[in-house]
């Protein structure tokens, strides 16, 4: 096979880059070496900031999210009992997210692909890159007994923490930053109206909790839970009384809780490897960095690197203008940072860390009266709620 550029992975990121290039003539294979069911099955995010929102419309697969999707003006931080809402749209000038879960979200990838006549290539086995610093580059995968190779202009690595792609670039031409947080987030999917028709964040001497959604009849509810915990020590009957426990009395109250339809723990860890350029190899998002989900910044920091290689590839190949390629990875990285520093800063401020002293508490109360003292601070966490600009 020979192709233009060559993505490895099949979920939203490889799909949304693999969407809008063919939309500009630039052909793309896109290897998954799972089964699309499989991917579909994986329950993931579903915050999007409005950046996002419009590569998916730029992707003509926004129908559906523009539909069904919900829009939200705010979220609240529930603490000390009460709540306090963070007013997005207020406090930006008129921004927004939309709530759409990731799984929905790439549905509707693989069926713009679908319409297209994308290539996706499922249950590719084996995924290897080779001669990355050469002008040709080229994929090789089995599929059952052959192996396949795919000749390419560029390759780009969107198969996550644990894929390929990074770990095909040689260690001492990269630099890993890592930070592994004591707890996990305990996540619960229920067929139930939501709590709540914003996000709730809650802080308790208990742990974190979060309140939120996938639609108007399902609700996605996660608590922090010390890493060692397994899924099979909270039945939901457990996990209902805990949760209740975090969140202020009335909201407690008005809980709507019944069967879980998904359960399982994430743990949470800040990652980020630099470069995110080897030759002719670019990572994108999961496989080049990792965020806790506190901050909604995963999914959207993904994004914004579709967003900068689709704008470089384009140039590449419509005007021949490799700016964008060869800037790609110090500009990807300065929006990466940031995310990072948000997603770190909303961990530390709304979790309870096992070996906090009295002062680090402190101070995190101290934080959050402030947070709500001043319209400025406030209107920082806003700003980088609903994204900053790409």
């Amino acid at each position: 096979m020979k192709t233009q550029v060559g993505i490895i992975g099949g979920g939203p990121s490889g799909l949304l880059l693999s969407q809008l290039l063919h939309l500009q003539g630039i052909e793309t294979v896109v290897l998954e070496r799972h089964s699309r069911e499989y991917v579909l099955a994986r329950i993931r995010a579903g915050v999007l900031e409005h950046g996002f929102a419009a590569l998916m419309r730029e992707a003509q697969a926004a129908e559906r999210m523009d539909r069904e999707g919900e829009i939200h003006d705010g979220f609240f931080i529930a603490h000390d009992g009460i709540k306090d809402r963070v007013d997005l749209k207020g406090l930006t000038g008129g921004n927004s997210v939309v709530i759409y879960g990731q799984t929905e979200l790439t549905r509707d990838l693989y069926d713009g692909r679908d319409k297209l006549g994308g290539i996706v290539v499922h249950n590719a086995e084996d995924v290897k890159p080779h001669d990355l610093e050469s002008s040709r580059p080229y994929l090789t995968y089995r599929k059952g007994d052959e192996l396949v190779r795919v000749d390419c202009d560029y390759l780009i690595g969107c198969d996550g923490f644990h894929g390929v792609s990074r770990k095909s670039i040689p260690k001492d031409k990269i630099t890993e930053f890592d930070r592994v947080y004591p707890f996990g987030w305990l996540g619960v999917l229920s067929r139930t109206k939501p709590v709540s028709p914003e996000l709730i964040y809650a802080t308790h001497e208990r742990g974190f909790a979060l309140c939120s959604l996938r639609s108007q009849v399902l609700s996605r509810y996660y608590i922090q839970v010390p890493l060692k915990d397994s899924v099979q020590e909270w039945p939901d009957d457990r996990f209902w009384e805990e949760l209740k426990r975090r969140l202020p009395p009335d909201v407690a109250a008005a809980m709507i809780t019944g069967a879980s339809i998904e359960k399982s723990i994430a743990p949470l860890r800040s990652f980020v490897a630099e470069p995110m350029r080897f030759g002719n190899l670019f990572l994108a998002g999961d496989a080049a960095h990792i965020v806790p989900p506190t901050g909604a910044r995963g999914l959207n920091s993904a994004a914004s690197d579709i967003f900068y290689l689709y704008h470089a590839l384009v140039d590449h190949y419509k005007k021949k203008d490799d700016r964008g390629l060869d800037g790609y990875s110090q500009k990807a990285l300065a929006r990466v940072w940031k995310g990072q520093r948000f997603s770190w800063w909303m961990t530390m401020l709304l979790h309870r860390f096992p070996d906090s002293s009295t002062f680090d508490r402190r101070l995190q109360e101290t934080e959050l009266a402030y947070l709500f003292s001043s319209q400025k601070a406030l209107a920082s966490l806003a700003e980088n709620y609903v994204g900053l600009p790409f």
